[in-house]
């Protein structure tokens, strides 16, 4: 990962929560020294205390990037902190979800450079997955920094633009807590069916996890993986036809349940 320019000019770290923790346990062990990382969080853990970051120490002259990780709605008290170094060479990355480029250039200034992500909360885990836009004036340079932050904590991609990213926060975004559902019912299915609640709860949790890291790891398509299980006839193909049923099952359920996000999206966004 090329991060260098940040250990140099340092980065600045607005927010420290979950989203930010993962982000900055990922770049400290990327290599990048504690000593070139700037915190502005006002509830420390111990953790960060411990790390050796600059913890409100307010910032740097010019860091090469400041990352913007507090909520949405902590966005209008938080950013003035760093308003002045808006209309720079400092690169700013939001991963806010629902305030929209157009807010931050309002704030920093029109010459600001802005990437804003969606990345979701497997980053805690270092298995996240980010999506990335920016404004035009970004330079590729730094893009390619955007790209190598986010990357710290899983896979990243480019969107085409920033009219893209509600549908990222629905599906991937938002999606974690999906699969955290499909846990909780398939367990309460199992129990349904005889099972203890633990035992059922247990079966369900690892057949989720362990499917989903036979998905990341192997070649095949979903669709390949999902005709493997599925014998003619059987227990499982019993099963997906009900599942897969166009009018009642996982299709048209999960696309009213995408569709609903990105609409709140939207809606947030105005």
């Amino acid at each position: 990962m090329s991060l260098e320019r940040v250990a140099r000019d340092g980065l600045v770290l607005l927010g420290c929560g979950k989203m930010g923790t993962a982000l900055l346990t990922g770049w400290l062990a990327a290599g990048v020294p504690p000593g070139s990382v700037w915190v502005i969080e006002p509830n420390p853990t111990d953790w960060l205390r411990g790390t050796g970051v600059h913890l409100n120490e307010g910032v740097p002259k010019a860091p090469a990037v400041a990352i913007l990780a507090v909520k949405p709605q902590m966005m209008g008290t938080a950013l003035p902190a760093l308003q002045a170094l808006g209309n720079g060479a400092t690169l700013f990355v939001s991963i806010a979800a629902g305030t929209k480029i157009a807010t931050f250039e309002e704030a920093l200034g029109p010459r600001t450079p802005i990437v804003r992500t969606m990345p979701n909360t497997p980053a805690m885990v270092g298995r996240g997955i980010t999506a990335l836009c920016r404004n035009a004036r970004v330079s590729d340079a730094d893009f390619a920094l955007a790209r190598a932050l986010m990357a710290a904590v899983g896979q990243v991609v480019d969107l085409s633009g920033e009219d893209q990213i509600d549908a990222v926060t629905a599906v991937s975004g938002s999606g974690p807590a999906y699969v955290f559902h499909l846990i909780e019912a398939l367990a309460a299915a199992g129990e349904a069916e005889g099972l203890p609640a633990d035992i059922a709860m247990q079966l369900a949790r690892a057949t989720v996890c362990g499917a989903g890291e036979l998905a990341h790891q192997s070649p095949d398509t979903a669709t390949q993986l999902r005709i493997n299980v599925t014998s003619p006839g059987g227990t499982t193909a019993a099963a997906l036809s009900v599942l897969m049923d166009p009018d009642t099952g996982f299709p048209m359920l999960l696309r009213r349940a995408v569709k609903a996000a990105a609409d709140r999206g939207r809606e947030l966004g105005q």
